[in-house]
C-alpha cells in the first residue's frame, strides 16, 4: 500500500502556534477566518482530487448549498449555531451522495464534467428558489452562541474557526493514512488490480467523495456564519475552478499545500491593493497601482509560474526536493 509523507511534528505545531498568535500580531480576524473557511474547502478538495484522483469540477455547490441551508437555519428556522452548521454539512452530504452516485462510474474528464453539469444545476436552483434571495444573496445571518459563549467578538469567532479547521485538517490525515485512505490510494494507481483483488472501487470512491462534501459543506457553513451572508458566487462554477487553482498552486497531494495555495490566493483577493502600493513605494513603478484592478491576472501569472517552475505545486516540489537531497 501507498503510505503518505508524515509531516514533522515540530512544523505542524509551529504553524498552530502561528496561527493561535496571528490576531494579536496583526492580522485582521475576519481574513484570518476567510483564509481558514477557503482552506478548510481546499483540504476537502485535495482528500478527492488528490488522494483519490478525481477532480471534480462542481465542488462550489457543495461549499456554497451548505451555506445556504446553515444561513436558512439560522435566519428562518431560528436555530442554534451548532445546528446550523451541522445542518449545513447535513445539506453538503446529500448534494453530495446525488453527485457521487452518479459520477463515480465514470473517472478523468468524465468525472468531471458530470460534476460540472450537476453542480450548475444547483447553481441554478439556488438562483431561482425564493429562500436564497437570488442575486441579493441571503443577508443577516446571525453568528449567535457556541455553548452559551457569544460569537459576536471577530476573536472569539476566530478561534472558534482556528479549532474546527485544525481539528479537521487532523481527522483528513488520519483519513488519508488509514487502511481506508490506502485502499483508495492503491485504487487510483491501479484501479483493476484493486478490484481483481476484491475490493468494489466505486463504494470506496463514493466514501471518499461524501467525506470530501461533508467538509466542503462545513467550510461553506462556516463561511456563511462568519460573513453574515451567503451569494451565488460559492455555488457558481468560478468557486469551483478557484479551489482547484489554490489546490494546483499549494501542492495536489499534499497535507500542507491547500492550506498555503487557499493563504495566497485569498490573500492576494483581498489585499492587492495594498500589495501594489507598496510595490510603488519599494520600486517607483507607478504601473504596478495597476494591479489593483488585476487580481485575476496576477493570479493566473501565479498559477503559470507554478506550472512552469513547481510541477508539483509548491509545497509538492519542495519536499521533492528535500527527499532528492536526502
Amino acid at each position: 500500500m501507498l503510505r503518505q509523507v508524515r509531516l514533522p511534528a515540530v512544523v505542524v505545531w509551529t504553524l498552530l502556534a502561528l496561527a493561535v498568535a496571528a490576531p494579536w500580531l496583526g492580522l485582521y480576524p475576519v481574513l484570518g477566518m476567510r483564509m481558514m473557511c477557503f482552506a478548510l474547502f481546499a483540504c476537502a478538495f485535495n482528500l478527492l482530487g488528490g488522494y483519490s484522483g478525481l477532480i471534480s469540477f462542481g465542488h462550489a455547490a457543495l461549499f456554497g448549498g451548505a451555506g445556504y441551508i446553515a444561513g436558512l437555519a439560522l435566519t428562518s428556522w431560528g436555530w442554534p449555531t451548532p445546528a446550523g452548521i451541522v445542518a449545513g454539512v447535513a445539506a453538503a452530504l446529500a448534494i453530495g451522495l446525488v453527485m457521487g452516485l452518479l459520477a463515480v462510474r465514470r473517472s478523468g474528464i468524465y468525472f468531471s464534467m458530470i460534476t460540472l453539469a450537476l453542480g450548475q444545476i444547483v447553481y441554478f436552483y439556488c438562483l431561482q428558489a425564493n429562500f436564497t434571495g437570488g442575486e441579493d444573496g441571503l443577508q443577516g445571518i446571525p453568528r449567535g452562541t457556541l455553548f452559551g459563549l457569544s460569537l459576536q467578538s471577530d476573536r472569539v469567532m476566530y478561534y472558534v474557526v482556528l479549532v474546527v479547521f485544525a481539528a479537521s485538517w487532523w481527522l483528513m490525515r488520519r483519513v488519508v493514512n488509514s487502511p481506508f485512505g490506502q485502499i483508495v490510494a492503491a485504487i487510483r494507481e491501479n484501479e483493476p488490480r484493486a478490484i481483481s483483488l476484491g475490493y468494489r472501487a466505486n463504494r470506496y470512491k463514493l466514501g471518499m467523495f461524501l467525506l470530501s462534501a461533508g467538509f466542503a459543506g462545513l467550510a461553506g457553513a462556516l463561511k456563511a456564519v462568519v460573513m453574515g451572508f451567503e451569494t451565488l458566487t460559492d455555488v457558481h462554477w468560478s468557486t469551483s475552478g478557484l479551489v482547484v487553482l489554490m489546490t494546483l498552486v499549494g501542492g495536489l497531494g499534499t497535507d500542507l499545500g491547500p492550506v498555503l495555495g487557499a493563504v495566497l490566493i485569498t490573500v492576494l483577493e483581498e489585499k492587492m491593493g495594498t500589495i501594489a502600493r507598496f510595490l510603488v513605494q519599494v520600486t517607483g513603478i507607478g504601473w504596478f497601482h495597476h494591479l489593483s484592478d488585476s487580481v485575476s491576472m496576477v493570479i493566473g501569472a501565479i498559477f503559470v509560474v507554478c506550472v512552469l517552475l513547481f510541477r508539483r505545486g509548491i509545497v509538492g516540489e519542495l519536499r521533492a526536493r528535500l527527499q532528492t537531497a536526502r
